[in-house]
């Protein structure tokens, strides 16, 4: 089954195997990039095997079928392309980039490190230490510290209070046979998207993508459906003393997931308070009060309930200053409507910014890829774009009512700081 979605001119094929294929086709450049996504990542993992999808991903490209880790390195590079493999919380990624003429032999290699990874015992240990580092390396970063702190509260038993590395227990206790598993589970043809932007035809795009893929069958067993436990609905407020500098003060809120009708009123409300130095937070308690270090807000795009987060760093003494203004300056939020000009503003900016990620092919056949394994349909860019575009003051008024009234708190500093910081 083939369909052609205008603005933007999307070709989507769905393969005999269940494989669906997006193409952008792009003449202009003679670059072809392309993302493969799974529909799997950290939040399909077992608690106690947290980090196994990124594990996964790190030794992925270590070896497969007839060819050791240097051999896969010495293909790419000898025609100056790129491939790669990431996780993310609600997918799997490869990712490849070459000029036209390599396009067929470069995505030939990915399709065989897809199917037929070896998973060498000795890049599984050697990845595995390089990721214990990483970890304890995150807690030496007041952030990151806070952070994790502030997932762990709100999310507990849920998948999304996790690192993607895990922490040092389910990181060392993971083994070959738990990745094996783990593939052998999820990378399936009929759990896969391959976006691709660049210049080749629709016909010849489902052609190369035919001659890797097409052979590859479908298991009998469907998969399982992923259910998660609920995320904690009490706010609670987390401190942990540590002999910093600054203190970091954090507060979350329960979001929306992407598929939902308030998720791009949040994500404008996100933009206006804390997207740059223009944002509410930084021009009124950075540069009008003076106590903010850095100060942000965000709210990442999920397939469940995400974060609404905003943080300050703060100077010691500064501490219980900072926790009531962030916490007043997000109450404004439906106790005040936006003027007019404070949202027409915050649009531009998250339409603007949205607009500059879509130059490249490598950012083309992202986010189009990224949209469909999510199951929001390539539509969605268009989409978005109107529900931003439609935000009211009066809606963006509601939303934040609904969903910013009562925080988690997460403070990282000096002891005596971060108490007295308690109301």
């Amino acid at each position: 089954m083939t369909t052609s979605l205008h603005k933007p001119h999307i070709h989507r094929t769905i393969l005999s195997n269940g494989i669906v294929l997006l193409l952008s086709e792009n003449p202009t450049a003679d670059i072809i990039a392309a993302r493969i996504f799974i529909r799997v990542g950290s939040a399909y993992e077992k608690q106690q095997q947290a980090g196994l999808a990124h594990l996964l991903s790190a030794v992925l490209t270590k070896g497969c079928d007839g060819l050791s880790s240097l051999e896969i390195a010495e293909r790419v590079e000898s025609v100056g392309a790129s491939l790669s493999a990431d996780t993310a919380a609600d997918y799997f990624l490869m990712s490849l980039k070459t000029v036209t003429s390599d396009f067929a032999e470069i995505l030939a290699l990915a399709g065989r490190i897809l199917r037929s990874p070896t998973f060498p015992e000795m890049e599984v240990e050697l990845e595995r230490r390089i990721a214990l580092q990483d970890i304890r390396s995150q807690k030496e970063h007041p952030f990151t510290i806070a952070f994790e702190q502030l997932r762990q509260v709100m999310y507990q038993e849920h998948p999304y209070a996790m690192s993607a590395l895990g922490d040092e227990s389910t990181m060392s206790r993971l083994t070959r046979q738990d990745l094996v598993q783990f593939h052998q589970t999820y990378f399936r043809p009929d759990n896969l998207v391959i976006s691709i932007a660049g210049r080749i035809t629709p016909d010849d795009a489902v052609a190369v993508v035919e001659s890797v893929f097409g052979d590859w069958s479908a298991p009998d067993t469907p998969l399982a459906k992923l259910y998660l436990p609920d995320p904690n609905v009490q706010p609670q407020v987390a401190i942990a003393p540590q002999p910093t500098q600054q203190s970091i003060v954090m507060l979350g809120y329960f979001g929306a997931a992407v598929n939902s009708v308030d998720y791009a009123a949040l994500k404008l409300l996100s933009t206006y308070l804390g997207n740059g130095l223009s944002s509410r937070l930084f021009v009124e308690l950075r540069e009008k009060q003076g106590l903010a270090y850095e100060v942000s807000a965000f709210y990442p795009t999920r397939l469940f309930p995400a974060t609404f987060v905003v943080y300050m760093g703060t100077a010691p003494e500064n501490t219980k200053k900072a926790l009531s203004g962030l916490w007043t300056e997000v109450d404004l939020l439906f106790t005040t409507p936006l003027t007019e000009d404070a949202l027409q503003s915050a649009k531009n900016k998250i339409l603007g910014q949205y607009a500059l990620g879509k130059q490249t092919n490598a950012q083309i056949a992202q986010i189009y890829g990224w949209y469909e394994i999510l199951g929001l349909g390539v539509e969605f860019d268009r989409e978005f774009q109107e529900l931003i575009a439609n935000v009211s003051a009066a809606d963006a008024m509601a939303v934040a009512s609904r969903y910013l009234r009562e925080p988690y708190v997460s403070l990282v500093g000096q002891e005596e700081a971060v108490k007295s910081a308690l109301p």
